[in-house]
């Protein structure tokens, strides 16, 4: 089974969630390629069996250009053949946006076919025991439902 990490990091948060899941990806015996948005073409999904993106919600939602561009490269996939998860981190300062580039892009895989294999996994700023036994999780998750 062929995973692909693609995510998008201000902070180094994402980066270290994307490094958590490809280290249990790598555990259930996946195949796993991880890279930053900015240097990765969404279309690149389409050699995986399992898509996963891994954003921040920076301030009030609005998407920063780097996950714009790949947000829309996105919306010209058809992904029905495809599995994915979605993960990310943001700011409870921020209420009512708190991740919500996170739920942007599960609507997007969504609506270019794609099928969800575990809920949204969304933390506060940096990984922390909790949100990391939250990534152990959906891993688990996902290497279950993918008979990986």
């Amino acid at each position: 089974m062929k995973a692909r990490i693609v995510y998008a990091s201000m902070t180094g948060n994402d980066a270290d969630m994307a490094e958590i899941l490809e280290e249990d990806l790598l555990d259930y015996d996946f195949e796993v390629e991880t890279s930053e948005a900015e240097f990765t073409d969404a279309s690149d999904y389409l050699t995986c069996d399992l898509c996963v993106f891994v954003t921040y919600t920076y301030g009030e939602g609005k998407m920063t250009d780097d996950i714009a561009d790949f947000y829309e490269q996105l919306a010209e996939l058809d992904l029905h053949d495809k599995h994915f998860a979605v993960m990310g981190s943001g700011d409870q300062t921020y209420a009512d946006h708190f991740c919500e580039n996170v739920f942007d892009f599960e609507k997007m895989f969504k609506q270019v076919g794609a099928t969800e294999v575990t809920k949204p996994v969304t933390i506060e700023n940096e990984p922390d025991e909790t949100s990391i036994a939250a990534i152990d999780a959906a891993a688990k998750e996902m290497a279950e439902k993918l008979n990986a």
